[in-house]
């Protein structure tokens, strides 16, 4: 029979304290949430106080940067015309439509008023949300007619789907509902007056015939409609002129701006970092209230308000040592690409910064996340200075970065009638003593959403 006993033992572990995890959780914090934290921390702790107020974002390229989100396409559509606008014949660059509304409201909610204001049925109307419930934010409808069908509580025949939607596809914007980009600008091409030159030729090449346009086919599409060349030209105009996401009109993606949290310069040929302290306010301990506390045993909740206020202080200056630790680590190894470009970058993983610094890797990644580094070649977030190693005929390592911009450059200086294949590019660039296999390339190649040689190949004109 066991009897019970007590037993001493020593061990360790780690324990995360609160000081320690308001630093963690300040440390991956980007500088428009940080500087909200802080405020609240301002509103509801007496004894924080600002040194002097954070410098107002200007819109100029020193500051705030606006970054522009570009929405991954998910079909094919987009990026046929995307390829179009790309062919050499959008002179007058990428299509416009009528001005975005700024108001705020969704393409969902714009397009169930109009049910309400037009003249649909009730029937019409059950069916009309829930197309309208399956249009996504470009204006293009993301599911089969008879999962429709399946949606709606009353039994609708797809008869009555394919008429309702005919009749959604004619709210604003012209050109929403569209199930195909080339529906898409038909829809709108219809819009346009009758006696308009060259409409009927517009629409042909805009239902049937967009992978010419897309591969510039000028001679081909000639051919096949039977048109002039003037003709076709004012043709291509007319669908050139649609808009590829007619929904963007109504819901514009909205811009995001974001604030750098280290500057970076070449002072006396050498490159030097700097906190960015836009923004930021700089906090201190309110001694005043900090004085009535000395040597008084009363006011707790005053104490524990000058505890966390201290906390919050040291938690910043830990934020602001990390970061520039990392900057200058990063800034050190990767100079050349500061003053060459992304052909000069080294390969660079999280592991190389974490032993050069003495921190962890999950720290590292921390600091990474989500901060901006304003260099004289633009502002770049700081995971785009990290890239895998790709072994070289010379043993130095070449960073994926690296390789991307040299296939990019090749393209760049290929034949329009002649385009490099994979396969040759990955030979131009073992010629060049890089490693890299065909599929590499492939990946690397649609990683920068440059077409296949197929696909750029550009035919004469006959």
């Amino acid at each position: 029979m066991l009897k019970p006993s007590l037993q001493l033992q020593l061990g360790q572990s780690l324990t995360m304290t609160p000081q320690l995890q308001q630093a963690i959780r300040l440390l991956q914090l980007p500088i428009l949430e940080l500087n909200a934290q802080i405020q609240d921390a301002l509103e509801e702790n007496i004894m924080l106080e600002m040194e002097d107020l954070p410098d107002v974002p200007r819109t100029s390229a020193d500051t705030t940067v606006e970054i522009e989100t570009i929405k991954a396409e998910d079909n094919w559509q987009s990026r046929s015309y995307e390829r179009i606008q790309d062919g050499g014949w959008n002179g007058e660059g990428r299509p416009v439509s009528d001005f975005a509304d700024e108001s705020g409201e969704t393409l969902r909610e714009h397009l169930l008023w109009q049910l309400e204001m037009e003249h649909f049925t009730p029937r019409e109307a059950i069916i009309g949300e829930a197309l309208v419930d399956a249009i996504n934010d470009d204006g293009y409808l993301t599911v089969e007619l008879n999962e429709i069908n399946a949606s709606v509580d009353d039994e609708v025949s797809i008869e009555e789907i394919e008429a309702t939607l005919a009749k959604v596809q004619t709210l604003d914007p012209v050109g929403v509902g569209a199930r195909s980009l080339s529906e898409c600008l038909v829809l709108q091409l219809q819009q346009l007056d009758a006696e308009t030159p060259c409409l009927e030729l517009a629409i042909a090449l805009a239902s049937k015939h967009l992978d010419l346009v897309a591969m510039q086919a000028h001679g081909e599409l000639r051919r096949t409609l039977r048109t002039s060349e003037e003709d076709l030209h004012t043709a291509l105009r007319l669908v050139k002129g649609c808009n590829p996401k007619p929904g963007q009109v109504v819901s514009p993606v909205a811009a995001q701006y974001v604030i750098p949290d280290v500057f970076v310069r070449k002072i006396d040929k050498r490159w030097q970092v700097e906190i960015s302290a836009t923004g930021v306010p700089r906090l201190s301990v309110n001694q005043t209230y900090a004085k009535l506390l000395r040597g008084n045993g009363d006011h707790p909740v005053l104490r524990s308000q000058l505890q966390e206020a201290r906390w919050l202080i040291r938690s910043l200056e830990i934020r602001n040592e990390t970061l520039l630790k990392v900057a200058t680590c990063i800034v050190a190894r990767q100079h050349e690409f500061l003053e060459l470009g992304d052909e000069a970058m080294k390969p660079m993983v999280l592991k190389d910064v974490a032993e050069e610094i003495g921190m962890h890797e999950s720290t590292i990644s921390r600091v990474t996340t989500n901060k901006y580094m304003h260099t004289p070649r633009g502002v770049f977030e700081f995971k785009h200075f990290f890239s895998s190693h790709l072994s070289s005929a010379s043993g130095e390592d070449q960073s994926s970065t690296s390789v991307r911009a040299k296939i990019r450059k090749l393209i760049g200086a290929e034949k329009p009638s002649k385009p490099l294949s994979d396969s040759k590019l990955a030979d131009l660039l073992a010629s060049a003593g890089i490693k890299v296999a065909r599929r590499t390339v492939a990946k690397y190649r649609e990683s920068m959403n440059i077409a296949s040689s197929s696909e750029r190949r550009q035919r004469p004109a006959s």
